[in-house]
């Protein structure tokens, strides 16, 4: 990339970071549904368990907001921000032999203090500092609502990763034998349905600024000379 057009390209992510940040509007769902016998079509070349978890989000929750041949996804469904349901499993042993074909994302600020715990507990808590969310990725819901219930517990200082590991086991045992488990029925937290960035802070230094902030005015100037 040549040095001009990175000036460029630093003036649109500065004008579209201070757009975002005064206006809002960095993301948007798509409100639309998409067809149901297009959807049937796609995961109809499906694995067993990516259409399983597809035919039972749809259940639920109908149609997808958005389909490609990959996946599937809804936006706003019950609590969740999004849902994502994937053709392409990854598989996961934890607490026992399964694919992760579902995830479900919520607003969520994790301070970074916790990341390192969160990931002892589960590899697939997936924790976006900068969006300011959370997601949980396995085989079905249920299984996700339960390790961020867990997530949350381990934030907030009631169990480390070890016993959020073992509490796991112990409800997703419960759930499967139809004893009651609340903690994969629900989430037992409250959610904020608006993002909260963490947006971080400038650290370039001082006289890299002063150039970015030269070099874009200079680059306006031209723009409106050549107007």
């Amino acid at each position: 990339m040549e040095q001009e057009e990175k000036w460029k390209t630093a003036e649109v992510a500065m004008g579209s970071d201070l757009k975002v940040q005064t206006f809002g509007g960095a993301e948007k769902t798509t409100e639309t549904l998409e067809d149901i016998e297009k959807v049937k079509s796609i995961i109809n070349e499906w694995n067993a368990m990516s259409k399983k978890a597809a035919n039972l989000t749809i259940d639920k929750y109908g149609p997808p907001n958005e389909s490609t041949q990959s996946r599937l996804i809804w936006y706003n469904n019950g609590p969740w921000k999004r849902t994502i349901v994937y053709r392409d499993e990854i598989p996961h042993d934890f607490p026992q032999a399964h694919t992760d074909v579902i995830e479900n994302f919520i607003n969520y600020n994790v301070p970074p203090e916790k990341f390192s715990e969160i990931a002892k507990f589960d590899g697939s808590v997936i924790v976006e500092r900068t969006r300011g969310e959370v997601s949980s990725r396995c085989d079905m819901e249920a299984a996700n609502t339960l390790a961020l219930n867990l997530m949350n517990d381990l934030v907030n200082g009631k169990l480390n990763a070890v016993e959020a590991r073992e509490k796991y086991c112990e409800i997703f045992s419960a759930f499967m034998m139809n004893r009651a488990a609340p903690y994969a029925e629900e989430l037992q937290f409250d959610i904020s349905k608006e993002p909260k960035y963490d947006t971080d802070i400038v650290m370039s230094v001082d006289e890299m600024v002063e150039q970015a902030a030269k070099k874009i005015n200079d680059l306006a100037d031209e723009r409106k000379d050549n107007d």
